[in-house]
């Protein structure tokens, strides 16, 4: 986005350190430190008269315990947006343990890219550990549409992943 639209400014806001500071030294190598503002915590802690025109929420949904959490964090990003502002979510649209077939697949391709079937293993044990993502793509729609969000349309779909354009309503 940056590349494209080099008038842009942005703010990163995340509540983990090394994450952020992860993002800082992206930022920093590709010479976008000077365009994006850091902010350590949350998005409700942003200053309630900031109001951004365009939103990213991704890989953070399916990290979050329960819909209450979804709603909370959604709806601050809805506070922050001006009318009509466009928001791209994007993360796991099914809990891994109901989708098998799935699950199954993803470890098939681990091991085309070279993982031991003991690899697999672990790695498909870490994956169904802390996650709680939207159940289906339905699930993904009412939480936009609870918070004030417009109908979403999917643009991008992988095993698990999804990644979904919405606005803000009035």
């Amino acid at each position: 986005m940056a590349t494209l639209e080099p008038g842009w400014r942005f703010t990163a806001v995340d509540p983990s350190g090394p994450m952020l500071e992860a993002a800082k030294q992206q930022l920093d190598a590709n010479k976008l430190l000077g365009r994006t503002a850091m902010h350590l915590g949350h998005v409700e802690d942003l200053a309630a008269d900031e109001s951004y025109d365009a939103a990213t929420l991704i890989g953070v949904l399916h990290h979050l315990d329960g819909d209450d959490a979804k709603q909370k964090i959604l709806r601050s990003i809805w506070a922050h947006l001006k009318p009509g502002a466009p928001l791209i979510v994007a993360g796991n649209q099914y809990a891994y343990a109901n989708q098998p077939l799935l699950l199954a697949a993803w470890g098939q391709r681990w091991r085309q890219h070279g993982a031991s079937p003991d690899e697999v293993k672990v790695k498909l044990g870490k994956i169904l550990q802390g996650a709680d993502p939207p159940h289906s793509e339905a699930a993904v729609h009412k939480l936009l549409n609870d918070t004030g969000f417009g109908n979403a349309t999917r643009f991008f779909s992988s095993l698990f992943w999804g990644a979904w354009l919405t606005c803000k309503t009035a």
